[in-house]
């Protein structure tokens, strides 16, 4: 490896929204992600609603029966 071109490798935590905590290293820093190995539905084999920047609650919006329809 040549010197002086490659950034610095550092110690960092990865946290996920679910409470899990990683140490690892990176270049980056520490991260904070919203889901992880112990809390995804593919690893836990639980179904689980993963609403991504609101989706599921404007889509509710969007197609809620009114009160005047019913």
């Amino acid at each position: 490896m040549k010197q002086g071109i490659h950034p610095e490798y550092q110690p960092a935590r990865i946290s996920c929204s679910c409470g899990n905590v990683l140490e690892t290293r990176s270049t980056v820093g520490d991260l904070s992600v919203e889901i992880c190995a112990v809390c995804h539905p593919f690893y836990t084999g639980k179904q689980r609603l993963v609403d991504t920047a609101g989706r599921v609650e404007r889509f509710n919006r969007k197609y809620a029966q009114s009160p005047s329809s019913s």
